[in-house]
C-alpha cells in the first residue's frame, strides 16, 4: 500500500494539511503517516552518554500533541489507516527522511515556528526544494474552501 506522509506540529495549518492528506489517501487507497518532529534543546547537557534532563517528558509532550492533532480531524475516511510517528531531530531533515519512498509529503503553509509574516514556512520551503517525492503545501483554510467551491478549491 502506498503512503502519504504529513508533517504535523499542532498548528491549524498542519491540521488542515492532515485533513487534505486523509482525503487524498482515500482517493489513492494509501495510508497516512502523520509525523511530529521535535527537537531537544541543546544546552550542552547530556554529554558522554549521561541522561538528558526532561527528555522523556518532552517526548511524551510531543506524542500528546500529535494525538491531539490527529484527534482534531475527527476520524479518517473509511479505509484510510493513520500511522503516528514521533521523531527527534531537525524538522526538514526528519520529514524528508520519513517521506523517502512515499507517494507525497504534505505540509501546512506555515507552522508554529518562524516569523508570522512569512508566506511559506522555512520547513515547507526546505522540503519543497529538497524532498525526493512530490510536496503538497496546503494553505490554511484551503480544506474548508475545497468543500464549498466547485472543482475542489486549491491547495
Amino acid at each position: 500500500m502506498s503512503r502519504i506522509v504529513v508533517g504535523v506540529d499542532g498548528s491549524e495549518a498542519s491540521v488542515d494539511a492532515l485533513c487534505w492528506a486523509l482525503h487524498e489517501a482515500r482517493l489513492r487507497a494509501a495510508r497516512v503517516v502523520a509525523v511530529y518532529v521535535w527537537l531537544y534543546p541543546s544546552l550542552g547537557l547530556g554529554l558522554g552518554g549521561t541522561p538528558r534532563p526532561g527528555y522523556d517528558e518532552l517526548r511524551r509532550s510531543a506524542e500528546e500533541l500529535l494525538d491531539e492533532s490527529v484527534d482534531a480531524v475527527a476520524e479518517a475516511p473509511e479505509g484510510v489507516e493513520i500511522e503516528r510517528v514521533v521523531v527527534e531531530g531537525a524538522a526538514p531533515e526528519q520529514l524528508m527522511a520519513a517521506a523517502d519512498g512515499a507517494e507525497m509529503l504534505v505540509l501546512g503553509s506555515r507552522g508554529l515556528g518562524g516569523f508570522a509574516g512569512l508566506l511559506l514556512g522555512s520547513v515547507s520551503q526546505q522540503c519543497a526544494h529538497h524532498a525526493r517525492c512530490p510536496v503538497v503545501i496546503v494553505r490554511h483554510g484551503a480544506a474548508d474552501e475545497s468543500s464549498t467551491q466547485p472543482g475542489g478549491g486549491s491547495a
